[in-house]
């Protein structure tokens, strides 16, 4: 299974745009919040690995 790493851009409502970090890249994904910990805000990093985000520090 891949493994991505991405940060918090921003947090709309229910709803949070994030941006890989282990890539260059400029896109954004849109992600449910109910799919990230709870806790998660603005500026967190965070892995995606098998179906699951978890925050990590730097």
């Amino acid at each position: 299974m891949n493994t991505f790493y991405y940060e918090v851009i921003s947090i709309d409502g229910d709803y949070a745009n994030l941006k890989r970090t282990d890539i260059d890249s400029d896109d954004l994904k849109l992600v449910a919040r109910a799919l990230l910990p709870p806790e998660t805000a603005e500026g967190m990093k965070l892995k995606y690995e098998w179906m699951q985000y978890e925050i990590i520090s730097d």
